[in-house]
């Protein structure tokens, strides 16, 4: 009897590690033919799927290799297609001793050639929002069973307060009135953690927006609708790490999968200096703590130099940009992952879309930290990280410590900006380079004041010098806050007017106050001159060092001028034009753009305290 039992066991256990079973999901969840890689890694999951021996039948695609990984419960196949192979769905027969089963995989055809997907750069405005703060257009999302944050708070400024892809949607037509040519989301996909769930920046599922926002089909066609109305869309993504909830970490795929697994033992966290990359002398204690600790406890930090990670993460921002259609990525904590790995990334990226756009999280205030990131930068050679775009933090911190400021001292006030842009000669490209005056980590620009004259000079400066800028959700209608006086919640309030019911709705013009009108009238009236300006989209830049307080500079393409004067104090200021005379000449009077009023150019100009003026010659 005994061994009978002992026999009983060991054949339970044979069944229990060999019985096929279904597939639970493949990633991606179809691919595309016409490719420039002809191979596509199938990450697929199942239990005991990894016991199991593949075979593909389908004209012009050929299996490459299966890698099994240590959990049994995933299988890394990865398939061949020839450049001839047409669309349909591929047979995948998986056999487990006797048994089989088979498990259709579909291939797309590709809607457009690769070189048609036109990214974003110095043409554009940006808009960065929150799809949980901005506008809730499908109250029936607001809970959804199963996931593990599942209410709706709004009176709790750390919970999910029910905005989503429907309220955006609802609203494109502001973004349109306003002048907005793109728009940026902080992330969109399943984000199914225990708390802090609506930033979104704990992925725990890549191919799958997360239902309290939408569906995969509503973000397509939210998309195409912006399209429509000549929106672009930009893509938040997260490649350095995943959700502490995700699968693989719950069921690991191996212990290379991320950087530091002891995690529960021996929790590493990165050092959030980013200065290693760069610094000749760093040592390797800090530059592993910096590019391999976990961003946080709730965030595992994925491991890029693993060939098949590396390989999830590049199809799978090909594959939203297929399906969905995005315009661009903006890439979060881009110097936390390994440097080799995402330069191969955009390299394959580049080559895949060659008109295509990457702007990566880079923030140091340094300006020749932030160019050593950008592509072709001789200040990394012979390394290429091949990443268009990088974010200037430089002038997001001068701008933000120049408003308070208003003396003449050299490296105070404007000069701080001046000085900014002397710097400009350590980017291969300054005009692909992103500023901002706020996003949804910093305070808001305003802080806590409503001070509309030094807004407006920031956001002139912002939207006609040589950057791609770079706007956050309601700085068109004056929404403040800094950290200090609520944390994080309180430069992520909801835009007024989101919700049913909301005292005052900032989406129209009765809704907001005289002052809110006034600034939106504004960012309207910049927004839709700059839109199709080619002298601010292309043209090349001359500034002057700033005189009695006043910054001013000028912006050239095909004969044409604009020339941009900024009085940073508060007091009225004379200033006289011999100061620029070479791009003046014998100008004796202009309309200014935004008021309309004639400026005269003869001997000397008075600008009111904080007045800017933008003049096109």
């Amino acid at each position: 009897m005994k061994r009978f039992l002992v026999i009983l066991n060991v054949l339970l256990l044979s069944i229990a590690m060999y019985a096929a079973s279904a597939v639970d999901k493949i990633d991606p969840p179809c691919w595309f033919t016409g490719m420039n890689n002809p191979e596509v890694q199938l990450m697929v999951y199942g239990k005991n799927i990894g016991n199991s021996s593949v075979s593909v039948s389908y004209p012009g695609v050929t299996l490459s290799s299966t890698v099994k990984l240590e959990s049994p419960n995933y299988l890394l196949v990865y398939l061949h297609l020839d450049q001839t192979v047409q669309p349909g769905k591929v047979k995948l027969t998986f056999t487990q001793g006797k048994k089989k089963f088979t498990q259709d995989y579909e291939l797309k055809a590709r809607k457009r050639k690769s070189a048609d997907h036109k990214g974003f750069d110095a043409s554009d405005a940006l808009y960065l929002l929150m799809p949980d703060r901005f506008a809730n257009g499908d109250p029936k999302n607001d809970q959804v069973e199963g996931m593990i944050e599942n209410k709706v708070d709004r009176n709790d400024p750390g919970a999910r307060h029910g905005g989503d892809l429907a309220g955006i949607e609802q609203h494109l037509d502001y973004f349109k009135d306003l002048g907005i040519t793109a728009l940026w989301f902080t992330p969109v996909l399943e984000n199914d953690m225990k708390g802090g769930s609506y930033h979104g920046y704990a992925t725990t599922d890549y191919y799958k927006i997360d239902p309290r926002f939408g569906t995969n089909e509503a973000y397509k066609e939210l998309i195409d609708k912006a399209h429509q109305k000549g929106i672009k869309m930009v893509m938040d993504m997260i490649f350095n790490h995943c959700g502490l909830e995700h699968q693989w970490i719950k069921d690991m795929p191996s212990k290379d999968w991320f950087n530091h697994v002891d995690y529960q033992n021996d929790f590493v966290q990165t050092s959030f200096k980013l200065t290693p990359h760069a610094d000749p002398y760093t040592s390797n204690y800090d530059f592993d703590q910096m590019n391999n600790g976990w961003f946080v406890t709730a965030m595992p930090d994925l491991n890029q130099r693993n060939a098949h990670v590396y390989r999830y993460l590049v199809q799978n921002s090909f594959w939203w940009i297929e399906y969905a259609d995005i315009d661009g990525i903006r890439m979060d904590t881009y110097p936390y992952a390994d440097y080799e790995a995402m330069s191969n990334w955009m390299k394959e990226l580049n080559e895949q879309y060659p008109n295509y756009n990457t702007v990566g999280e880079t923030w140091n205030p340094e300006p020749a930290y932030t160019a050593f990131w950008q592509k072709d930068s001789k200040l990394a050679a012979p390394r290429n990280s091949n990443l268009k775009t990088v974010m200037d933090f430089s002038f997001y911190d001068k701008i933000n410590t120049a408003k308070n400021e208003q003396t003449e001292t050299w490296f105070k006030g404007l000069d701080r900006i001046y000085n900014n842009f002397v710097y400009d000669f350590l980017y291969p490209n300054p005009a692909s380079v992103l500023a901002f005056l706020e996003n949804h980590d910093t305070d808001r620009f305003l802080g806590e004041t409503d001070n509309f004259p030094m807004l407006r000079q920031a956001a002139v400066l912002l939207l006609t010098t040589r950057r791609i800028p770079q706007l956050y959700y309601g700085t068109e209608v004056m929404m403040n806050g800094t950290k200090a006086n609520g944390g994080d919640s309180n430069v992520r309030k909801d835009f007024p007017g989101g919700w049913a019911g909301d005292k005052a709705n900032a989406f129209t013009a009765k809704g907001r106050t005289p002052l809110q009108n006034e600034c939106f009238d504004f960012f309207k009236k910049i927004l839709h001159w700059r839109k199709g300006n080619e002298v601010i989209a292309k043209g090349s830049m001359i500034q002057f060092m700033v005189q009695q307080g006043v910054y001013a500079y000028a912006r050239q393409y095909n004969g044409k001028t604009v020339f941009v004067i900024l009085n940073g104090t508060d007091q009225t200021t004379h200033l006289p034009l011999k100061y620029y005379k070479e791009i003046l000449k014998d100008k004796t009077s202009v309309t200014e753009v935004l008021s309309g009023k004639t400026v005269n150019l003869t001997q000397e100009l008075t600008l009111a305290p904080r007045e800017s003026l933008i003049l096109e010659l």
